[in-house]
């Protein structure tokens, strides 16, 4: 079951945390997150699943920044969202994916117990200009039944940043 907006309300700042918050953000079944103002480029067109791929930070700036199609950027949400009780989903807006722009390409399924800043990965048809702070992707939530175990992987737990991948550390098990 998905939580309705006026669910989701009742639950912020208890089972869940989105900081900042505003209430002018909650849609019928969802939430509203922004853009920071920083994106992760990789450095090489070769990336490499068992190692470490370098990145680089750009800085939109205020009037825009505009994106190159068939390359990937990280970017990352201004909020900071928790929850123990519910599973978090991130989708894009229907608004942003009628630009071409695909925010979340994969990995929208969060995990109960995911606390940080989701890192977005952001890929364009055609050239577009984006900003900073713009509402560019939704978060919703699902009840979750059953036993469950909370996420307590290390790899990206509590993030402050945009987090590129570290899949090169699954290979060192």
């Amino acid at each position: 079951m998905i939580l309705s907006g006026k669910e989701i309300e009742k639950h912020i700042g208890k089972e869940i945390i989105i900081e900042p918050y505003d209430k002018n953000r909650i849609n019928p079944n969802s939430y509203n997150l922004s853009l920071s103002n920083e994106l992760l480029v990789y450095d090489n067109d070769l990336l490499d699943m068992k190692k470490e791929n370098k990145a680089s930070k750009i800085v939109i700036p205020e009037d825009g920044l505009i994106l190159e199609p068939n390359k990937l950027y990280l970017g990352r949400t201004n909020e900071f969202t928790k929850t123990d009780k519910f599973v978090p989903m991130l989708e894009g807006r229907s608004s942003t994916g009628r630009l071409g722009l695909f925010i979340h390409v994969t990995a929208g399924f969060g995990d109960i117990g995911f606390a940080g800043y989701w890192t977005l990965e952001i890929f364009c048809v055609q050239p577009i200009k984006i900003y900073p702070n713009v509402e560019i992707c939704q978060i919703y939530f699902h009840d979750i039944h059953g036993d469950y175990d909370l996420y307590s992987s290390g790899k990206y737990q509590n993030n402050t940043g945009i987090q590129p991948s570290l899949m090169f550390k699954d290979f060192e098990k």
